[in-house]
């Protein structure tokens, strides 16, 4: 490596905010990860690494879902936003193969070689560094330098905002870095740009095969790219438009003037490693029964439901006939015909719609788009529950532009459109009126608020 870093350098809160602030990171919010970082150094230090040991260190932000619920993995739209808090890592190489994982806030850690053959714990955060280090070591055969790695994160855990996609994508660009792999051969066949690097992280998380790098064990959910394009791809101040399977990049749409997210974390966590994992995964299992319903109807190999709706103008109605008398991967018509309708107005039609609001400064237009989103998400999606019902629609009663769920669901959190003026104010009394709706979800509820930040990025 370069050794333009030194652990030392991390230590210095001035010149690290500064760097954070130059990559799109408010100045209110840089002096906060300036700490985390310093922490993360100090961390390495106190297990005995020098100060001028050679070093990386990487931001890694979570996303917002502003639109696409459930619409990725069968090739739909998004619109989304990187967000301002995220995961601050501070990495040291090693001579030899060892992984080193300090988890600075929780007091612990994990340690681990890179071997094609480590066993992820489940159930517990380690499961993440180790199924990157498992799915790397078998694509990236002959890895041979290790890392002692800290980290810490203002991003709620388990809250929709892509907090597991962000930690494994931090583990991902650390060993990346560390070990040259842009530079191998079997990485530039497969990796050629962003978006394609987003493709290929979502499937260390899914376990699906990219491209000749072969799929392996994931940390158990169906999902698809949309967390990975996000983190990776989003620019600072702009609301980012992708479609999917593959990734394509269609527009981005700058952020209105004088609005911020306020970000309600509802408390009732949304963890995909967890309970929800079954009810999250029920959705993309639906969607891809109704692609398949579709394929065995008309004999079409479209492999996705994007691509059923692109095989012509009249596909919407035919891929309804085929629903309204189908069955399929264990599911009822009714309940394909259900996830077919929220998929086709959520990707076609409500994306669109709000995207083009938003470029005419239209927010009125904006707002209404959003919920209708909302509405469909709680009637046909059935993803939603009370506590995130509430926070959207309390939002709008407290005078928000706009306000939707976004995750996973069953848990996690609601963005609001909120002016930035008096945004204190909005979320002093959301967060109060949730405390007496919900006193015992707000228990560990988190609220704030973000600008559209800036992809993840080394921090040099």
């Amino acid at each position: 490596m370069s050794g333009t870093l030194r652990l030392e350098d991390m230590r210095g809160a001035e010149h690290v905010a500064a760097g954070l602030v130059s990559r799109g990171i408010g100045a209110d919010k840089a002096d906060d990860k300036a700490v985390l970082f310093r922490r993360c150094a100090d961390a390495l230090i106190e297990t005995g690494l020098s100060t001028a040991a050679d070093a990386c260190a990487f931001f890694v932000p979570g996303r917002i879902e502003v639109l696409g619920k459930h619409t990725d993995y069968a090739g739909g739209r998004t619109l989304s936003v990187a967000c301002e808090q995220g995961f601050c890592v501070v990495a040291v190489p090693r001579r030899d193969t060892g992984v080193r994982v300090i988890n600075v806030e929780g007091g612990d850690g994990i340690e681990m070689k890179l071997d094609p053959d480590t066993r992820p714990v489940l159930g517990r955060w380690s499961n993440y560094p180790m199924t990157v280090v498992r799915r790397m070591a078998r694509n990236f055969p002959g890895m041979e330098t290790g890392a002692d790695i800290a980290f810490l994160s203002d991003l709620p855990p388990a809250s929709g905002m892509s907090s597991s996609s962000a930690m494994m994508i931090a583990f991902s660009m650390v060993l990346s870095f560390l070990n040259g792999l842009p530079e191998r051969k079997e990485y530039r066949k497969n990796i050629t740009d962003m978006e394609s690097l987003a493709a290929y992280l979502a499937t260390i998380e899914n376990g699906q095969s990219f491209g000749t790098l072969a799929g392996d064990k994931g940390v158990g959910t169906f999902g698809g790219s949309l967390d990975h394009t996000s983190i990776l791809c989003c620019e600072p101040g702009y609301l980012s438009r992708y479609a999917y399977c593959p990734v394509r990049f269609e527009k981005k749409i700058p952020m209105p003037d004088g609005y911020v997210f306020a970000l309600g974390m509802s408390g009732v966590h949304a963890e995909k490693t967890g309970g929800a994992r079954e009810k999250y995964n029920r959705a993309s299992l639906l969607a891809a029964a109704a692609a398949e319903a579709w394929r065995n109807a008309t004999g079409r190999d479209d492999g996705h439901l994007a691509a059923a709706l692109a095989s012509g103008g009249d596909a919407p109605e035919r891929i309804r006939g085929v629903l309204k008398n189908a069955e399929a991967g264990g599911f009822s018509s009714e309940e394909l015909l259900r996830r077919f309708e929220h998929f086709h107005a959520e990707s076609e039609e409500i994306i669109p719609a709000a995207g083009d609001a938003l470029e005419a400064g239209d927010i009125e237009a904006f707002g209404a788009q959003v919920y209708r989103s909302q509405q469909l998400t709680e009637s046909l999606l059935g993803n939603q529950v009370p506590e995130t019902v509430f926070l959207a629609r309390f939002a709008r009663e407290r005078g928000a532009a706009a306000a939707s769920a976004f995750g996973a669901g069953f848990g996690g959190s609601v963005w609001a459109l909120a002016e930035a003026e008096g945004v204190d104010v909005f979320i002093e009394a959301w967060s109060r009126q949730y405390g007496e709706k919900y006193p015992e979800a707000a228990s560990g509820a988190w609220f704030f608020f973000t600008r559209p930040g800036p992809a993840a990025f080394e921090l040099a």
